[in-house]
């Protein structure tokens, strides 16, 4: 993350416009992270020196001036709204795993269970590190070697209070799902898991299914309707799924995820009508 000019120039902040409806951090003082994945994060952009802006990026992650963050192998592309009119856009291109780099990893991978099953609790171990050196590329990209950033914004330095926020939010979302901070390396879900599941049902589906028939009398073995007068008693569980899910790493509603998911689940329970 090279500045944009070698001089130094003294930085005037502005005020940035209102904006309704953006990513507001979680954190609403202090630090922005407490896992050690997403400290790692905040180093990269710390590192940089950016003074004052620091500051104001952190601010505008809290005020909400990030307005869209899309996080994929390879890239992250925002929009952020500043003092001017219009948003500026924010892109990080970051270095991914090679062919290559991802077959010693997923290797490895195999032979340490145990990481894999930490992965998928959400709760990363600091072994990841080491098996990514391992494999030639590190976790966390390097600023000289595997990470460029551009704002669309007249500031000269690189990075700007724009990208900063950017940077911000990321960490939280790390925090929440890590796997996406794997998937800007180059790694998805479906690299760790997705290929021995899809052998081991490849392996389990070899029969041929039975067709099933298409007359109703034929289906049910009888012609006589069951009664469906009464509905079935509601679950006492809802938003099973959601909780499941967890929470989402970009949700920002002034009501939890989780709580409006199974409000929600509730409602439709309720209003559900008898089978015909």
């Amino acid at each position: 993350m090279a500045e944009r000019k070698s001089s130094f120039m003294a930085y005037e902040p502005s005020t940035p416009r209102k904006v309704d409806g953006g990513i507001r951090a979680l954190s609403r003082r202090g630090s922005f992270a407490s896992s050690w994945w997403g400290k790692e994060w905040i180093r990269i952009l710390e590192s940089s020196h950016i003074g004052a802006r620091l500051s104001r990026g952190k601010s505008y992650a809290r005020n909400g001036q990030v307005t869209e963050l899309t996080i994929r192998s390879g890239t992250v592309t925002a929009k952020v709204q500043g003092s001017r009119a219009g948003k500026y856009s924010v892109l990080l291109e970051c270095r991914t795993l090679s062919a290559d780099q991802k077959r010693k990893l997923l290797a490895a991978l195999e032979e340490q269970p145990f990481l894999a099953a930490r992965l998928l609790k959400k709760d990363p171990p600091r072994e990841m590190e080491n098996l990514f050196n391992h494999a030639g590329l590190p976790l966390f990209p390097s600023p000289e070697k595997d990470l460029e950033t551009t704002c669309s914004c007249p500031d000269w330095s690189n990075p700007c209070k724009h990208i900063a926020a950017v940077f911000y939010l990321m960490a939280e979302a790390f925090e929440m799902d890590p796997f996406l901070l794997l998937t800007l390396r180059g790694l998805a879900r479906e690299d760790l898991f997705g290929l021995s599941e899809k052998e081991d049902v490849a392996e389990s589906s070899s029969f041929s299914p039975e067709p099933l028939p298409l007359e109703r009398e034929l289906f049910w073995g009888t012609t006589h309707r069951p009664p469906m007068e009464e509905k079935l008693p509601s679950s006492a569980s809802h938003g099973t799924l959601p909780r499941r899910l967890g929470p989402l790493p970009l949700w920002r509603s002034l009501r939890p995820f989780l709580p409006l998911m199974e409000e929600f689940y509730r409602l439709a329970a309720e209003e559900e009508e008898p089978f015909c």
